[in-house]
């Protein structure tokens, strides 16, 4: 049989686009032909194909051999394809049986020696091959994280020697699926702050109703370790949220550890990351920060020292959850429904309004400031729900040597998990997502409350957004204390985060 077909899958996004390999062999001058919008890498193909097979023990054809990619106006990228096409040049040559790959699916890169390397986005394949009832193949390093698909049937390989004797005698062996299991790893615990009883507050409002929160304090207040304690105050992912986790990490350049399956990502990009950094692109578009933060949180330090342009980008995901890159071949719509989690400093060199034992250190000029803290636009800054000021400990605090009687992170869960479920049963959702007609109806105002809003919106110049932000979070204020109307104290505490108060 001089022509041979096989299955496998493109990567574009989230999603794993059906492609048929299709491997032909004619008489003609000796060569192998990609075509299919192949690029750079897929083209390289040809060369690994060729020693990974005569180095397996098998013979290449000396005949003209064309391999087609089908769907011909989907690009294709990476060494994904090189398993495909040998084994489609085995099969097309005699040397293994077609009809073993009828019902597989197949992904895989090649060494020159016949081992078959792991590949990037095995799980999307997974999950997409279980709804269409495909087997998959794919490359023993990459079989942990495909079975988490549950129901796919997922086969592994580790060489192209091994892989063809078990097509041949029927053999090919399905993967154990080994149950998930949950990161156990806690992370950092909120026991270990010391003082700092507002910020820790703000953390609990932020983490019980999903609010972004921008934290302004001198430097080695605390800030970063306070954002590193909040994903532990958040609850478990559901099962089909965890699932798209894995799945945007197993697309990433990391790809994904199934040691890690349960556990909200934590994304903390320098603030020299570019635009593309941060929310995603190429050529090939692939998930920026933002996309792998989902889920989770994305925490961003110092940043006034982000590029103006780089944090212009985050207003639309901070409003959607959602990103989508555009390219002149493609457009990919990736999820980005994560936690924005900010610090700053108050002033170019930190210290002001800093009353520590160092307080009137800051010789910052009034343009200094205002050229430091124009930096971050006031749209940005109107999408961010929560800000609080960090000021620096007291030396006595740090040094005591009585242990801080703090609340553990565990404890904290437990409110934030109460108070989560409370929006959930009420809308559906959190109170950092409602509505403005959700609002009306979940956070009705009594008279006191009105007038003492109304007041606030009239010296603080709040806009519109800020009116409805700071709702969501006399909301949130209220589900913590288990209260169902809302009342002028839970008002009246929203209002202190808003805006930042930087000691100026």
């Amino acid at each position: 049989m001089s022509l041979a077909i096989v299955h496998s899958r493109a990567q574009n996004g989230l999603h794993a686009e059906a492609v048929t390999v299709e491997v032909h062999l004619a008489p003609g001058i000796p060569g192998l032909a990609i075509v299919g919008l192949p690029e750079a890498a897929v083209r390289e193909s040809r060369d690994r194909v060729r020693a990974a097979i005569v180095n397996s023990g098998y013979q290449f054809p000396n005949r003209r051999i064309t391999v087609n990619l089908a769907p011909a106006d989907l690009p294709k990228e990476g060494g994904r394809f090189d398993l495909p096409i040998a084994l489609g040049v085995l099969a097309a040559s005699g040397q293994i049986p077609p009809t073993a790959l009828d019902t597989l699916e197949v992904l895989g890169e090649l060494s020159l020696t016949g081992e078959i390397r792991a590949i990037r986005g095995a799980l999307p394949a997974a999950l997409r091959c279980t709804e269409i009832g495909r087997k998959l193949l794919v490359p023993a390093a990459n079989v942990a994280e495909a079975a988490l698909a549950a129901a796919a049937a997922v086969y592994g390989a580790t060489n192209l020697g091994a892989l063809c004797t078990e097509l041949h005698e029927g053999r090919l062996a399905r993967a154990e699926h080994a149950p998930r299991i949950e990161a156990t790893d806690a992370g950092a615990d909120l026991a270990d702050v010391r003082g700092q009883l507002q910020a820790r507050r703000a953390l609990e409002i932020a983490a019980a109703g999903g609010h972004s929160l921008l934290m302004a304090g001198p430097p080695g207040s605390g800030k970063s370790m306070l954002a590193q304690r909040l994903p532990g105050l958040l609850p478990p992912l559901a099962q089909d949220e965890a699932l798209e986790v894995a799945a945007i990490a197993s697309i990433g350049l990391a790809g994904f550890d199934p040691s890690c399956w349960g556990r909200r990502p934590y994304r903390s990009p320098h603030h020299t990351a570019s635009a593309v950094a941060l929310v995603g692109g190429g050529g090939n578009p692939r998930p920026g920060e933002i996309t792998l933060a989902h889920g989770g949180v994305l925490f961003l330090d110092e940043l006034p020292e982000f590029e103006r342009h780089v944090l212009e980008v985050l207003r639309e995901p901070l409003e959607s959850g959602r990103i989508t890159i555009s390219r002149a071949a493609r457009q990919v719509d990736f999820p980005a429904r994560f936690q924005l989690v900010a610090a700053m400093n108050p002033c170019p060199c930190g210290y002001l309004g800093d009353a520590g034992p160092g307080a009137g250190r800051c010789r910052c000029t009034p343009d200094q400031v205002a050229r430091y803290r124009g930096r971050l636009s006031g749209p940005l800054l109107d999408r961010i729900d929560l800000h609080v000021f960090v000021p620096r400990l007291a030396p006595a605090a740090l040094t005591s040597a009585t242990p801080p009687d703090n609340e553990s992170s565990a404890t904290v869960r437990q409110r934030v998990c109460a108070a989560r479920d409370r929006q959930l049963g009420r809308a559906g959702k959190l109170n950092a997502l409602l509505g403005p007609k959700e609002l009306d109806r979940d956070a009705a105002l009594d008279e006191p409350s009105r007038q003492l809003l109304l007041t606030a919106m009239n010296r603080l110049g709040l806009s519109a957004r800020a009116f409805h932000r700071v709702l969501k979070v006399a909301r949130t204020i209220a589900d913590l204390a288990a209260a169902e109307p809302l009342a002028a104290a839970h008002v009246a505490e929203a209002l202190r985060y808003r805006p930042v108060d930087q000691g100026s």
